[in-house]
């Protein structure tokens, strides 16, 4: 959390302080350093709508805390997960309340002008969907645990019934 507050922190400075509003840097190019005033949500949807985007932002934090909290097992990528949602929604919301707009510079073709904030918040969903989904929370090993636990740290159950049933018939 920490590393992405500052990061996009410290970059927003830096543009802030070396480019004005709508200049970028190289003027022509795929990637580009524009800087741009967001006071809408991402992708520049619901500009001018910064007080409520606030309060939403910070109810979004408040959730996610609530959702962090009650997991029983944290594993490293849903901490690595939790922090870069909380650093992107958090570094957001400080330029809303401290300049009432978001700083954007990154820009990359025909996408719209982004920042570490917004990159660190979806490749922190990103990587709560890949845990979920694809790993079915299960990169500590709980689940294969939790079986052996149920079978008495036996994984093969199901083939010693038959065995045993097979033996007593014989």
């Amino acid at each position: 959390m920490v590393t992405a507050l500052v990061l996009d922190q410290l970059t927003k400075w830096i543009v802030i302080e070396t480019l004005a509003v709508g200049e970028s840097w190289p003027e022509t190019g795929l990637l580009r350093f524009t800087h741009a005033w967001n006071t809408g949500t991402a992708f520049s949807l619901f500009q001018g709508q910064g007080d409520i985007l606030t309060w939403v932002s910070l109810g979004a934090v408040g959730v996610l805390t609530w959702i962090y909290r009650s997991l029983e097992s944290r594993s490293w990528v849903l901490k690595v997960a939790f922090g870069m949602q909380f650093g992107g929604a958090i570094g957001n919301i400080i330029d809303r309340i401290r300049l009432g707009h978001v700083t954007d510079f990154l820009d990359v073709g025909w996408w719209p002008v982004f920042n570490i904030a917004d990159s660190s918040i979806v490749v922190g969903i990103g990587l709560m969907v890949f845990y979920f989904w694809f790993l079915n929370g299960n990169l500590d090993g709980k689940k294969e645990q939790s079986t052996k636990a149920n079978t008495g740290g036996n994984e093969t159950v199901d083939s010693e019934i038959r065995t045993t049933s097979t033996e007593s018939k014989g």
